[in-house]
């Protein structure tokens, strides 16, 4: 075995989760992190340059074409033109019976066209599915609602909210981007088949010989035999049945906005220093710590990674990206709403995911060694990637949480690996505040109080990313290992 082949094996032990990873591209799931839709460009391109060709081989064609309509339009136009000639008599019946056949049932044509459909067909496993249409639809339906985007606006590739006289630019594009007619019909029905085979089949009563319109129709139907149940399905939104969807309007405000996050003028106790926790580790290179919020206690340790470590760890996680899940009993299930895709790294992986280990345990003074953590979970969010309102600690005793024995998790790490130009911040729902992402830091906080009681208030989510690739890692940290470094308390306001 070759250092090329023990080096796969190698990975494919380490890595959490077995399997190929060109299954993590997997068809259908391409809209639910944005580096899965950056790798749609590539059979593009090859499309690109197979329609190149066929452009090429049809612009001769159609020059050969031309000069025959031009030659034989000639001849009729010559009123004097005799067919007593036999030359012009043998020319006209070979054209009758030869020529235009040869226009009509072209064989360049269809060896043009079959050129074009052989490539197409070489390339068609790697393009995006219908359910990443629907998945991208329903996503710019999302970003619209959540952010109150000006919906003639967004069609012209504008990003604004109106609020009454108010006009506020959320992000402005470089190159606007203008949708059709045809995308807007598009995004409009998204993930209701039933509903668009319905509009589809009105449409044909008023244009019943519109081809497109017909193989809609066909399609349409195709889909909903093969699933009988997606009608029913397409009733319900998919959103946990708790009651923290009573604080939606909190949630989209928070997302909006930078909720009601007070200044360190107005609160002295909240504070920006050089953090080192009294570690040796952290002596010679302190960290930029900034406290967020008290309760919740959130920190935002700015620089924690570099440019470098960053775009390592989504190297090493991008192969082995997957739809991330929710537990649902005890199962783990994809749902609308969380729309990512993630990976778990072991530190075995490589040394830098020690190295990182080693600094998260110098700098919260907690033991992130597995069984007392869980390995670094690597996330990439989709077109309007979001994570709705959720605890990262179990709140059932059943949750797939308590399968390493450990205890629930007691305070979550996460690492902003990259920036985003508008959205994608991480609200606190109840503690009514949002941080924006920051590039290479880190935030921080207490998912559990000292008492072991789930602490209500870090009730969370991640916002729609607007614009730009948002990559997180989260470290999530457990009670076992903790006892001597966080001592629980008797009282449950600790």
């Amino acid at each position: 075995m070759g250092p090329a082949a023990r080096l796969a094996a190698l990975l494919a032990v380490l890595a959490l989760r077995a399997g190929d990873p060109t299954g993590a591209a997997a068809r259908g799931d391409t809209f639910s992190a944005l580096t899965s839709v950056a790798r749609a460009l590539a059979p593009e391109r090859r499309l690109l340059g197979l329609l190149r060709r066929y452009l090429r081989g049809e612009e001769a064609r159609l020059r050969d074409l031309t000069r025959f309509y031009d030659k034989v339009l000639s001849l009729h136009e010559d009123s004097a033109t005799p067919v007593s000639n036999p030359l012009l008599a043998f020319t006209l019946i070979k054209r009758l019976q030869s020529d235009w056949r040869n226009v009509v049932h072209s064989l360049e044509a269809s060896e043009n066209i079959r050129a074009l459909k052989d490539g197409y067909e070489k390339v068609e496993q790697d393009l995006p599915a219908f359910e990443d249409l629907e998945g991208a639809a329903r996503a710019l339906m999302r970003l619209q609602d959540v952010y109150m985007l000006n919906v003639k606006g967004l069609a012209q590739g504008v990003f604004q909210r109106v609020t009454g006289s108010a006009v506020t630019d959320l992000y402005s594009p470089r190159r606007l981007f203008s949708l059709t007619a045809d995308d807007c019909f598009q995004v409009g029905k998204a993930g209701n088949v039933s509903c668009a085979l319905s509009l589809s089949r009105e449409f044909l009563l008023y244009s019943p010989d519109n081809k497109r319109m017909s193989r809609n129709v066909l399609k349409y139907e195709k889909l909903l035999a093969e699933s009988p149940t997606r009608v029913v399905a397409e009733t319900v939104i998919q959103r946990p049945n708790v009651p923290h969807l009573q604080t939606r309007d909190t949630y989209e405000g928070l997302c909006q906005t930078l909720g009601s996050q007070p200044t360190h003028y107005q609160i002295p106790s909240l504070y920006c220093s050089y953090e080192t926790n009294s570690s040796p580790y952290l002596l010679l290179q302190p960290i930029r710590k900034e406290v967020i919020h008290l309760e919740p206690y959130v920190v935002l340790y700015h620089d924690f990674v570099n440019d470098l470590e960053a775009q390592k760890i989504r190297g090493l996680a991008e192969p082995w990206l997957q739809r991330s899940v929710v537990a649902s009993g005890e199962k783990q299930l994809p749902v609308e709403y969380r729309i990512s895709k993630s990976a778990w790294l072991k530190d075995t992986v490589d040394p830098l995911l020690v190295t990182l280990d080693h600094r998260i345990g110098a700098l919260t003074g907690l033991d992130v060694q597995p069984p007392y953590a869980e390995y670094l979970q690597v996330v990439n969010y989709g077109i309007g990637g979001h994570y709705e309102p959720h605890f990262d600690h179990a709140t059932s005793p059943t949750s797939p949480l308590y399968r390493m024995k450990s205890g629930n998790r007691v305070a979550t790490f996460m690492i902003y690996l990259s920036s985003v130009e508008a959205g994608g911040a991480t609200a606190f729902i109840y503690a009514n505040f949002s941080v924006p992402v920051v590039k290479n830091a880190a935030l921080f906080w207490w998912n559990l109080h000292r008492s072991g009681e789930g602490d209500g208030d870090t009730l969370h989510a991640g916002c729609p990313v607007l614009v730009g690739d948002k990559w997180v890692a989260n470290k999530w940290i457990h009670e076992y290992g903790q006892e001597f470094r966080r001592p629980c308390s008797s009282s449950p306001e600790d």
